[in-house]
């Protein structure tokens, strides 16, 4: 390949000289290595009772977002709650919310915070959707409880 070729030459026949380097990317990550707002998140719902807690780590199959946070609440009021716990607690430390839908039914309401993405669905709605098995490309996190206070018992700990 030619030294001034583009860019898009270089993503399609990529090469170990010159001065485009790769990245790899690590295969398994532990929620030590997550994002500190993500293990913010994680805990904030975990205060709220969240149930059923998964982090899907998309970076490999989705360029919109690297990862999604799904859990769910058993009525309306507590998806609610966990949406505020989670918009509260994040903008403390000083992270906005890119958008929010769904609150007002709260069936399903997401957080965009861009390179993370927090679904919040009540039980019926998460079953109905099922995040999980749409993006089963994705691979699923490992969250012990230990590592992020305040998680609840009801985590899923699945690869």
């Amino acid at each position: 390949m030619k030294h001034n070729s583009t860019a898009k030459e270089q993503s399609l026949y990529p090469t170990t000289t010159g001065s485009l380097q790769l990245k790899s990317t690590p295969k398994e990550q532990t929620p030590a290595e997550l994002d500190e707002r993500i293990l913010t998140a994680l805990s904030a719902a975990g205060e709220k009772k969240a149930n059923d807690i998964v982090v899907l780590d998309l970076r490999e199959i989705a360029s919109f977002t690297d990862y999604f946070v799904i859990t769910s609440g058993s009525n309306v009021r507590q998806v609610q709650a966990i949406a505020d716990g989670v918009l509260e607690t994040l903008k403390k430390i000083g992270t906005a919310v890119a958008r929010v839908e769904g609150y007002k039914t709260a069936e399903w309401i997401l957080l965009d915070y861009g390179d993370f993405v927090v679904h919040v669905f009540d039980d019926q709605a998460r079953r109905f959707y099922d995040l999980e098995r749409l993006w089963r490309e994705s691979k699923r996190l490992e969250l012990p409880a230990g590592p992020v206070s305040g998680l609840n018992s009801s985590l899923r700990s699945e690869s």
